[in-house]
């Protein structure tokens, strides 16, 4: 087999497929992260599947909350204490714990680029915070209830 320098239509399909996808890339953004109203910008953004799971990184969420982390030692155990509130998990198991108590995660913590991941919900649910995510927006919204939680103003009433 011998190589054959490529035609001037094959070299111009390869620019124009190129030059499409890095226009692809350059319009994309990725999913933002807010946290009682402040954006939150993390080294690895969330990621979100084709049946509308969504995972945030821990720390970044955890600290945005005013959680402390603690890592295990090299075990892959994550300790995650927000006031009374804490969550035990472990990197690639769904078996975790809140406030002591056992807890089945729906999906195991995973990383991406040295971060650990994990399910919005999970966080929600260990740490009594309301979270939502729109994928119109793409925009992740999580409330701490009272934190996050704009007043509602008294309507004013007209004087006669």
């Amino acid at each position: 087999m011998t190589y054959r320098t490529p035609s001037l239509r094959t070299l111009a399909t390869v620019a124009l497929a190129a030059l499409f996808a890095s226009a692809l890339l350059a319009v994309s953004r990725p999913v933002e992260m807010v946290v009682d109203g402040e954006r939150i910008d993390s080294d690895v953004p969330p990621v979100t599947t084709s049946v509308g799971r969504i995972f945030v990184p821990l720390r970044s969420i955890a600290d945005a909350l005013g959680a402390r982390t603690q890592p295990g030692e090299g075990d892959g155990r994550i300790d995650i204490v927000r006031g009374n509130q804490s969550l035990r998990l472990k990197v690639g198991d769904t078996h975790a714990t809140v406030n002591g108590m056992p807890l089945t995660l729906s999906h195991a913590p995973f990383r991406v680029r040295g971060r650990v991941m994990i399910e919005l919900n999970a966080v929600a649910g260990a740490f009594n915070v309301r979270a939502k995510y729109d994928p119109r927006t793409l925009r992740i919204e999580v409330l701490t209830p009272g934190i996050g939680q704009a007043s509602v103003p008294k309507a004013i009433l007209p004087t006669q």
